[in-house]
């Protein structure tokens, strides 16, 4: 495949420093810079994902964040700028691809931050919305639902969205796929009012005590919201930044030269001896001698304390003896036996009597016969006089 690249004019936004900046990156503009390559009646829908940074960077600034859920839905830009990059302008590349072409299409998006100093917002509220992800808070008639529902509790005379985070970036879980569940979404607002009484319910005893046992605190306002946003109000964060107290201290700098700490006084040349007589004895006599006795201890036990075969003998019984004398006796009469192949066999080998006549049957050899070649165990067709027992013929003989 042939990766083209095709670059757009760049595009200038103004946002404020401290107010909720979006910008949406539409797929419907950039599939014109893609040709179609679609058979004769369709109509082509190709998936489009993007990859933002700040030029010369690999990733985005720390204030800016980007969400895309599909190659078939437009990305967003989103972040909140801060007042250090006032009149900085910050140029984020934009390159677009098309998964069905691999072709890319890139443009750069310049960001002017502005100064916000004219409005100043210190009363700031963080609210968290249960039934809602990033992408769908970041829809403009959504976020101006919400902001109209928290101006009709507050009533301030401005307020502006500060900034938009997903609780998935605070540490949240992915929720699980079921019954349509959301990620949750934190939102932060301004006004130029202190806060209402219905926010300042939040902070009431008997609500803090329900939300420590994982209850619903009871607030007046829930009403106004909960027909389109479901709010945890155990978790809103209210914050007035006309009694935040500063922290900061001046730093007196001194002239740079450090205090006279008197003359260098390096250690003396000559150093004392040191006996290491008791180091000795500590590591290596002590440990010897211990060690000393413990052979001596082990071979007294092991060599001088040996009892003998006499004096076990006189403590065994007679009887167990001559049972151990017999036995030794017996084994040694079957060596000498399985040694010896001359003897003549034992009788209880050899056939007694004709099983026809009833006659004695001589031994089958002399006591001179050589019988080493010959088998423990004779078969029936090696016994001399064998009477051979008649077969039971057929029926058909007879």
């Amino acid at each position: 495949y042939t990766i083209l690249s095709k670059v757009h004019s760049d595009r200038n936004v103004y946002p404020s420093a401290g107010v909720l900046f979006v910008h949406v990156l539409e797929r419907e503009y950039f599939k014109g810079e893609f040709p179609p390559y679609p058979k004769p009646g369709e109509i082509s829908n190709d998936p489009i994902t993007f990859n933002t940074n700040l030029m010369g960077y690999p990733d985005r600034p720390g204030w800016l964040r980007y969400i895309q859920r599909t190659p078939y839905s437009d990305g967003v830009l989103y972040g909140s700028p801060t007042v250090e990059n006032v009149g900085k302008p910050t140029i984020i590349e934009i390159t677009a691809y098309n998964r069905r072409t691999f072709e890319t299409a890139r443009h750069n998006l310049i960001i002017n931050i502005m100064s916000a100093e004219d409005f100043p917002l210190p009363y700031q509220a963080e609210f968290f919305i249960r039934n809602m992800n990033v992408e769908e808070m970041l829809a403009s008639e959504v976020l101006g639902d919400f902001l109209g529902a928290v101006k009709n509790v507050w009533q301030p005379e401005r307020l502006n969205a500060i900034n938009i985070t997903s609780a998935l970036d605070r540490g949240g879980r992915v929720p699980l796929p079921i019954n349509d569940m959301k990620e949750g979404v934190y939102v932060m607002v301004g006004a130029d009012v202190p806060f209402s009484s219905c926010l300042r319910e939040v902070e009431n005893p008997q609500n803090q005590l329900r939300c420590s046992q994982e209850m619903e605190p009871v607030i007046t306002c829930d009403k106004k919201f909960r027909t389109q946003f479901h709010i945890d109000w155990c978790k809103i964060s209210l914050v007035d930044n006309t009694k935040q107290v500063s922290t900061f201290q001046e730093v007196i700098r001194g002239e740079g030269v450090l205090p006279d700490g008197g003359e260098y006084k390096p250690p003396s040349d000559t150093l004392k001896s040191r006996d290491y007589y008791s180091d000795f004895l500590i590591t290596l006599a002590v440990p010897s001698a211990i060690a000393l006795v413990l052979f001596l201890i082990l071979a007294y036990i092991m060599c001088c304390r040996r009892e003998g075969v006499e004096k076990r003998n006189m403590q065994t019984p007679d009887i167990q003896l001559v049972h151990h004398s017999a036995i030794q006796k017996s084994t040694k009469e079957l060596r000498d036996m399985s040694k010896n192949r001359e003897i003549a066999w034992p009788l209880s080998t050899l056939p007694v009597f004709h099983p026809v006549t009833g006659e004695i049957v001589p031994p089958l050899h002399t006591d001179s016969y050589d019988n080493t070649s010959m088998p423990l165990m004779q078969t029936q067709q090696n016994l001399p006089h064998q009477t051979q027992i008649p077969q039971q013929q057929s029926a058909g003989q007879y």
